[in-house]
């Protein structure tokens, strides 16, 4: 009769089954019970782990909405970037840059007039008018000639508030005296409005320059706008001799 110790130490594989055998742990009753309490931990661990991914799902979401937004006003805002080409009357004599983008119309009391397609009252008009003096100083310094503007601006009825920013001079072709203005004006007719103005006198005439834009609080000037408006100012010139 074969003892259970001779099979074992007789075949190579049973013996090696064998001890596999002894090294398996078996569980008491009572460790079954907290194998079932672990299962449920992890059931709620599980449902956590959902809670918390679909938070970063929402997340990953709200981010997407929130730099698509950002991407579109900045490609509005690249979109909405002037580009100037130059504008010469030969016939009045004077040159300046205008924004390629705005159509021209005609205007009674206005020599040249330029409006935004999107916002008539985004502008830049010249006009020209016969004067009997030859340089601007025999009229008065900067500051006096924007004082006139101011006082100009709050008589018509529309407006409710006119303010000067700043007064400045430069010169221009030839030595050209040239003023330059920059005021607010609050009116009826367009909101808050931001406006630069220069104006020169040569060959027996006046002209003015006006570059008219809103700057309300909801939607103000950005740096890049108000750098295209001051690119206009300073191009304000009597047209070259040829």
């Amino acid at each position: 009769m074969f003892t259970f110790s001779s099979i074992a130490c007789s075949n190579g594989h049973y013996n090696g089954f064998l001890q596999t055998l002894t090294t398996i742990p078996i569980t008491p009753p009572h460790e079954m019970k907290k194998r079932k309490r672990t299962l449920t931990v992890s059931s709620d661990e599980r449902k956590q782990f959902m809670k918390q991914s679909s938070r970063r799902v929402l997340n990953v979401s709200i981010l997407t909405v929130l730099l698509w937004d950002s991407f579109s006003s900045f490609a509005k805002a690249i979109g909405d970037v002037l580009e100037l080409q130059r504008y010469t009357d030969s016939v009045e004599g004077f040159t300046l840059l205008r924004p390629s983008s705005w159509i021209k119309v005609d205007k009674a009391g206005a020599t040249a007039l330029f409006q935004d397609a999107n916002k008539g009252s985004n502008n830049v008009g010249v006009v020209v008018i016969p004067v009997k003096i030859t340089t601007l100083n025999q009229f008065g310094d900067p500051q006096f000639v924007a004082d006139k503007l101011i006082l100009a601006e709050k008589r018509k009825e529309s407006t409710k508030e006119a303010e000067v920013v700043s007064v400045s001079e430069r010169t221009g072709e030839g030595g050209l005296q040239v003023y330059e203005f920059e005021y607010k004006v609050d009116s009826t007719r367009g909101g808050l409005k931001r406006i630069l103005s220069a104006a020169f006198v040569a060959s027996g005439k006046l002209y003015l320059l006006n570059v008219a834009h809103s700057d309300g609080l909801e939607s103000p000037i950005d740096a890049n706008r108000r750098n295209t408006l001051e690119q206009i100012l300073h191009s304000f010139d009597v047209a070259p001799s040829t």
